[in-house]
């Protein structure tokens, strides 16, 4: 409208040069159109003004409090995949090793020959022992049976022999004691008859000692002696045949060959790896928990790893007792349920969900009712009755828990309050709204 005046006073000027006695009548119709324009402005506004006055309020949809005492959170614990056995095998003994016939990644059944050691000079001194221990064997039986009946027989006639010796000296004794007697012989004469008399009955008493030996058999302590020293022998060809079966390393539980540590021609010491074997049945997983969930998770309960993207059931097995001092940590021990195909490799990172209940007081919000506040702080609009409508009144709050599209919170809010759930941007305090 400034722009039509203008235009009109530009116009009004160029007249009034032109005709001079017309420009007080045109000045006075100008001015007169101006003021209806102005008044017709004026009352259109003030017609605007009024029907914006009696616009009706906004309808807002609303929510009524409730109070909780406690809400369930999901956390999730980190662990990794460990072999049930685990084992770095290698010889008792050391030695040349000469065969290796398992290499990496190859399964190994239980009782399987994984390797050798040379074992010809255990084998030698083997052979030696076995023949020591036949001549022991043999003297020991010679010992059981006792002497033949040819060696008592022979000793039986030498104690014959020395008795008629001994007979017949004894006669020659009596004569030259008669001679003596006479003086037919010097005493030198009959002690020397004496003396044979006498060693002759010496030999007598030893023969008929070693005849009673030979008839009596064989004394008990001579076998048990024997039988000792047979004893010793096969000791120690039982230690060399230890040794030899130590010499050839066996799986002790079926696996998979994980590291090949040594080649054939390689000598090793006593406990020196040889290879790693892990088991390769269902695998466990080591999760540390903070030591108040533990309880939550009962020895036996089911549970839910995951795993990369797989998620396996799994079996709580046990609580290990002691914390971990770097991490406050219980570690808790599940066997997950698998199969050949989706069998996870050891080492692998784990993940376990457990549910817990928080207790705690609050009000549960959608996202959507919240507004934010000063410093960071949020609020709500809570609607409060006036009359027949109701006004909007800013509450603030804290929010405690997210899950999802809802917010746990807690604030100038009481239970039974009902406040604006969603379009929170088209209103501000104190507002007269209606509910839906």
């Amino acid at each position: 409208m400034e722009a039509d005046v203008r235009e009109i006073d530009v116009q009004v000027g160029e007249e009034a040069v032109k005709h001079p006695q017309k420009t007080g009548v045109r000045n006075i119709l100008i001015a007169s159109g101006m003021v209806v324009a102005i008044a017709f402005g004026v009352y259109e506004r003030l017609s605007t003004g009024q029907e914006a006055a009696v616009s009706p309020p906004l309808t807002v949809e609303v929510i009524k409090l409730q109070s909780v005492q406690s809400y369930q959170v999901k956390r999730f614990y980190t662990g990794e995949i460990v072999a049930t056995r685990r084992s770095d095998l290698g010889f008792e003994r050391g030695g040349k090793v000469i065969e290796i016939l398992f290499n990496r990644g190859q399964t190994v059944e239980k009782g399987a020959v994984i390797a050798r050691l040379d074992t010809q000079n255990l084998e030698a001194q083997l052979a030696q022992l076995a023949a020591q221990r036949s001549r022991a064997v043999a003297e020991l039986r010679e010992l059981q049976n006792g002497p033949r009946k040819e060696t008592i027989d022979a000793a039986r006639s030498q104690v014959a022999d020395l008795e008629n010796r001994l007979r017949l000296e004894n006669s020659r004794r009596d004569r030259r004691t008669y001679l003596y007697k006479e003086g037919a012989i010097s005493r030198e004469q009959l002690e020397e008859v004496a003396f044979n008399r006498d060693a002759l009955a010496d030999r007598l008493a030893a023969a008929e000692s070693e005849l009673a030996a030979l008839q009596n058999g064989t004394r008990p302590e001579q076998i048990a002696a024997q039988s000792a020293t047979v004893a010793q022998i096969a000791a120690s060809m039982g230690d060399v045949e230890i040794n030899i079966a130590k010499s050839t390393l066996r799986a002790p539980f079926d696996g998979v060959v994980g590291e090949r540590k040594l080649d054939e021609g390689t000598v090793v010491q006593a406990g020196q790896a040889i290879l790693r074997l892990v088991e390769n049945l269902t695998p466990e997983v080591e999760i540390g928990v903070p030591p108040q969930v533990v309880q939550n998770l009962k020895v036996g309960s089911s549970q839910q790893v995951q795993v990369g993207d797989s998620i396996y059931p799994a079996q709580v097995l046990a609580h290990k007792p002691e914390i971990n001092p770097q991490t406050r940590t219980r570690t808790v021990v599940l066997q997950l349920a698998t199969n050949e195909q989706t069998m996870p490799a050891s080492g692998e990172i784990a993940r376990l969900s457990v549910e817990q209940t928080v207790s705690t007081q609050g009000f549960w919000l959608p996202v959507s009712a919240l507004i934010k506040g000063e410093r960071g702080l949020w609020s709500c609009f809570a609607v409060a009755p006036e009359g027949e409508t109701y006004r909007i009144e800013r509450r603030d709050v804290e929010v405690l828990y997210t899950e999802g599209d809802r917010v746990l919170v807690r604030g100038t809010i009481i239970a039974g309050e009902e406040v604006v759930n969603s379009g929170t941007h088209r209103l501000i305090a104190g507002q007269i709204v209606n509910k839906e």
